[in-house]
């Protein structure tokens, strides 16, 4: 028999992956309160059955899908319902949070008696042909390897909760990391007037790099919004030693690349125009 399987909500990632494991056969539930129009209605096509945290609660697994600055707050209004739950699901943060904030999410849900395991995407949603990795961690963390049979690929991290995020925010620091650096040099070369001698150099001496910022640094200006509070749960991952700082240098950049985004775009323009060779010779 199939599992039943809740996600907390409808948004890009959390409605695609709802819709993997619909195509396999799996019923998915969702929360559909609270959420636009648009997200009700993608939760829709992707054949998401809207449900409250009491039938989340009840799932077999319930997979928790938000921006990283919101999953504290979701495992808190889910703790009544799973409380409550005669019959609890096992809950999996899929998150981009630091093993500190995958530890606080632990304590949240500890009196619940409910299982949790820490997890984290790394990857887009799943599309066609494509299926991003779930690391998860964590004692119950085998059980959840059940969903590989749906359609997912989940992975297990040695290490108990907290090894998931891990490894989920290094290789988010290394690759959204990379990205932010990337438009903050191209940016100060425009800046300087250089814009177009950096555009040559990187043609001639870093063609696979200049390849990749031209695919990646476009793609985030939509995501700029969300990426800052990731940057935040970074910079909480990598304060042990110092590097902190130029996390909360990305976060800031991220943020304000995201006021640009949905304002006048001067400097997402200046990115646009950068890698559609509009620069100065």
């Amino acid at each position: 028999m199939n599992p039943v399987i809740a996600i907390t909500s409808p948004g890009n990632m959390g409605a695609a992956v709802g819709g993997r494991l619909t195509v396999q056969g799996v019923k998915v539930l969702c929360s559909f309160s609270g959420r636009s129009a648009a997200s009700q209605a993608r939760a829709r096509k992707h054949g998401l059955t809207d449900a409250a945290d009491s039938e989340l609660a009840q799932a077999d697994f319930l997979l928790s899908i938000v921006p990283p600055k919101e999953a504290v707050s979701v495992a808190e209004r889910l703790t009544p319902a799973l409380a409550a739950a005669q019959r609890k699901a096992i809950y999996v943060d899929c998150n981009a949070v630091s093993p500190q904030t995958a530890a606080r999410i632990g304590d949240i849900l500890a009196p619940t008696g409910a299982a949790y395991v820490d997890g984290g995407i790394i990857g887009g949603p799943p599309r066609e042909g494509y299926t991003p990795r779930l690391y998860v961690s964590g004692a119950s963390a085998e059980r959840v390897l059940e969903l590989n049979q749906f359609g997912l690929d989940v992975r297990v991290v040695e290490g108990g909760i907290g090894a998931a995020s891990a490894l989920k925010l290094s290789y988010a620091g290394i690759n959204k990391g990379a990205i932010g650096l990337g438009a903050a040099m191209i940016l100060a070369a425009r800046r300087a007037g250089v814009e177009g001698d950096l555009m040559r150099e990187l043609s001639e001496s870093q063609r696979g790099l200049l390849a990749q910022f031209a695919r990646s640094i476009p793609d985030m200006f939509a995501k700029a919004e969300r990426w800052a509070p990731e940057m935040i749960e970074i910079a909480d991952y990598a304060d042990a030693r110092g590097e902190a700082d130029i996390y909360r240098g990305l976060a800031a950049l991220y943020e304000r690349l995201a006021r640009d985004f949905d304002g006048d775009r001067e400097e997402i323009g200046a990115l646009e125009d950068f890698f559609a060779g509009k620069t100065a010779r």
